[in-house]
């Protein structure tokens, strides 16, 4: 008995259900995040330090638990010391709060007697307009204390959650490798060798990158600030150098909360212009020299997907999914251009290399002609 083909769905059902596949993993993330996101660093942190790992092993003849236990734990080291250096400077700005806020009480009584003038909409309206929107501080006190004590705890689980995650990785990653090989079909092997070795390789170039950029662009800001002698120089130029993470939207929060803080804590205005100009030269300086060679060249990802990708990981996840948003959108792009029914998705992830293909043929023919030329002239 012969079996008749599968008819393939039409196009309204199968884009349906992809919707829906997209939608129930959406939810998943959403609901799942607190054992997902320290798994999903974890993947990440593994990728980073197994080239250091290999070598312990390799090379100096390391145990493997010892050298990924040392490598785990030394990264760990580092991760903490970073978050204790910010949280120090973040507690010296928070120190100085009351002084900040009594400087913008009195920008803010500036600005008020200039839309009196110019609008001629008295004080008592603006409070009242202003008043509609605000929070009641003293009822929320305990609540942000709440939030704190919060923050603090879920921080240090989810630190303690990826060391032991990353240490598991990397003692169980051949059986790993294995499996993820094994599961598919073995037509497909040589594609899934290929997409974990460039994955591997996109996303250990892709960190080392972004924390180099990042070291870059925090020395050059703080540098300025300090020469501007602008309060909490150190603070601010790491802050503007995290948000630099975020494309294209985060140079312009890093300068508008720079500013502004400088607006409260110095008395020359020429500061701020100061600040915008110095920025915007460095991140010229970011985005045509630093970025191309040092991030750009390793995670060929255009602007649309990545801004779509950030925003969305930042909806879904928070600032963990901002910082998760471009390894796995580069990951996802490996595997569409490995499979050919994703490739299109791939290539619309991708740069667009129509109009430098037609460059491309239109000086080629340029030179057939020029060749012609000189041949009819022989």
């Amino acid at each position: 008995m012969n079996q008749q083909p599968v008819k393939p769905y039409p196009f309204y059902i199968s884009f349906t259900f992809k919707l829906l596949m997209i939608l129930l993993l959406g939810v998943l993330l959403t609901w799942g995040q607190n054992i997902i996101v320290p798994f999903l660093f974890s993947i990440l942190l593994s990728i980073l330090l197994l080239p250091l790992v290999n070598f312990m092993e390799n090379r100096l003849y390391f145990p493997r638990s010892l050298a990924i236990l040392a490598t785990v734990v030394s990264s760990l080291l580092i991760i903490i010391g970073l978050i204790y250096f910010f949280s120090h400077q973040i507690a010296g700005f928070l120190k100085d709060i009351p002084s900040i806020r009594s400087h913008l009480e009195a920008h803010y009584e500036t600005v008020q007697n200039w839309i009196q003038k110019k609008f001629h909409i008295s004080t008592e309206q603006q409070t009242v307009m202003l008043n509609s929107a605000s929070i009641d501080v003293k009822s929320t006190g305990t609540e942000v204390i709440g939030e704190t004590f919060f923050t603090i705890t879920h921080t240090f689980f989810y630190i303690i959650m990826i060391a032991i995650y990353t240490f598991l990785i990397l003692l169980y990653r051949h059986m790993i490798r294995q499996f993820i090989i094994e599961i598919f079909n073995k037509d497909y092997e040589t594609d899934v060798k290929e997409v974990l070795v460039e994955s591997k390789a996109i996303v250990q170039r892709y960190i080392v990158g972004l924390i180099t950029e990042m070291g870059i662009i925090a020395v050059a800001n703080s540098m300025v600030l300090l020469l501007l002698g602008i309060k909490y120089a150190i603070f601010l130029g790491l802050l503007a150098a995290v948000l630099n993470i975020i494309p294209y939207i985060g140079i312009i929060a890093g300068m508008l909360f720079t500013s502004l803080v400088t607006l409260t804590t110095s008395p020359h205005l020429s500061d701020i212009v100061w600040i915008i100009i110095s920025f915007e030269i460095i991140h010229f300086i970011d985005a045509n020299f630093l970025m191309p060679k040092i991030v750009g060249s390793k995670v060929k990802i255009n602007a649309l997907v990545t801004i779509v990708g950030v925003v969305i990981g930042g909806s879904l996840l928070g600032l963990s999914g901002i910082f998760l948003a471009l390894p796995c959108i580069a990951i996802l792009k490996i595997i569409f251009d490995r499979i050919e029914v994703l490739k299109p998705w791939g290539k619309l992830m991708g740069e667009d290399t129509t109009q430098h293909n037609n460059k491309l043929q239109k000086r080629l023919q340029r030179i057939k002609l020029k060749s012609r030329k000189i041949k009819s002239i022989s």
